[in-house]
């Protein structure tokens, strides 16, 4: 039944971004179909790997490679390890290092994987979100970087004041999503543990946990994409720059 539901979501999903001619049409079935392959799959491989931290750590490093490879795409228009991998990694890795060395993630794989999987979703979405945003502000508005040039800023400084304001805006959705949390949604990660048998005050307490390390995550990997992209390190794929008219710093 759960598939059947799904299956006619999906279909519904498809009809109305091609009625409403939003362009999406085709990624969103190809996102469903992947979608549901990719859970089958992930939890065949999960119930084997769980009680063996060594798997557990090779899956985590699979789980950056895919979101570092996503966000290249959605920000270079080039799926290549690469700088927008930096911000994912930098972000993420230390806070889970910091939750694991005192305890407060136990080094265990159901408990690993879930809060790694959190983590590194966050800092991906808020990569490509805010890498987006600053290269369009810096093609859009070259001339505006080029007149602070002159003005005697630096090459990064001309830049930042062009994509800081607008790259920003990638943080919002934490941002939302924090404040209105138990009266808007009710995450995941609160519902599972209800479902798990703990307590509603202790279910509270760990989506709390969770929500201010994604916060402090996603503030991370926002910061350093503008970095990178004021520095130039984040550039369009050739071929994308002709098509938009525009480049990088």
């Amino acid at each position: 039944m759960l598939g059947v539901v799904a299956v006619v979501l999906l279909g519904v999903a498809t009809v109305i971004t091609g009625v409403a001619r939003l362009g999406h049409g085709r990624a969103v079935v190809l996102s469903g179909v992947r979608a549901a392959v990719q859970l089958l799959a992930v939890s065949f491989v999960i119930t084997h790997v769980v009680n063996r931290l060594g798997f557990v750590g090779l899956f985590v490093v699979v789980m950056y490679t895919v979101a570092a490879l996503t966000a290249a795409g959605r920000v270079t228009a080039n799926r290549r390890l690469g700088w927008p991998a930096v911000p994912i990694v930098a972000a993420t890795g230390p806070t889970l290092v910091l939750l694991w060395a005192t305890g407060l993630v136990p080094a265990k794989g159901i408990v690993l994987i879930p809060i790694a999987g959190i983590l590194i979703g966050g800092a991906m979405t808020a990569t490509v979100l805010a890498g987006r945003r600053a290269l369009e502000e810096l093609a859009q508005r070259h001339g505006e970087v080029e007149a602070a040039l002159t003005l005697g800023f630096s090459d990064r400084d001309a830049a930042m004041e062009i994509c800081r304001p607008a790259a920003s805006g990638a943080m919002i959705p934490a941002l939302d999503q924090t404040r209105t949390v138990g009266l808007v949604t009710l995450p995941g990660a609160f519902v599972g543990m209800l479902l798990g048998g703990a307590t509603p005050l202790q279910a509270g307490a760990v989506q709390l946990f969770v929500l201010v390390a994604l916060l402090q995550v996603q503030a991370v990997a926002v910061t350093l994409t503008i970095e990178l992209a004021a520095r130039g390190r984040l550039v369009r794929a050739a071929a994308d720059q002709g098509r938009t008219g525009g480049s990088g710093t």
